[in-house]
């Protein structure tokens, strides 16, 4: 045989390909499947919004407002923590307290538990849920 003629063979190179292919389609589909099926696939629509916001205390009221990243639907996210708000039975719910979309610039006013306001070690919390309720993240956090 020919060193030459056994380079440009090339008969078998259909078949393995042929394989080689197959092979893969069935390892993605399975891949596919098995996300599915394991419950992975419905938790990749519950990641928390990449967001910044900033606390102003004044002495008697905390302004929280959102500096910048994602806009974020109101509904999700609530003020937790040593304050003490409840608008139209909605309990420290952003939306019962500023606006339904929470995006850049948009701030809402809270009050402490007590009437003298803050005291050192008390915290606040910009909490975010997902609507499915299965995952939550806090976002941002205040302490005095």
């Amino acid at each position: 045989m020919q060193i030459k003629t056994m380079f440009t063979e090339s008969r078998a190179v259909s078949p393995v390909i042929g394989v080689i292919l197959m092979v893969a389609i069935t390892v993605i589909l399975a891949a596919v499947i098995g996300t599915f099926v394991l419950g992975l696939g419905d938790q990749v629509g519950d990641t928390a919004p990449q967001a910044s916001f900033t606390f102003d205390y004044d002495g008697t009221e905390l302004t929280i407002t959102h500096e910048s990243g994602a806009q974020i639907d109101g509904d999700l996210v609530t003020i937790a923590g040593d304050i003490n708000v409840t608008v139209d039975g909605e309990a420290n719910k952003w939306s019962a307290l500023g606006s339904d979309t929470i995006s850049a610039g948009e701030s809402v006013v809270v009050q402490d538990t007590d009437e003298d306001g803050f005291a050192n070690g008390d915290t606040v919390r910009v909490v975010w849920t997902s609507e499915s309720g299965s995952n939550s993240a806090t976002l941002q956090t205040y302490t005095h």
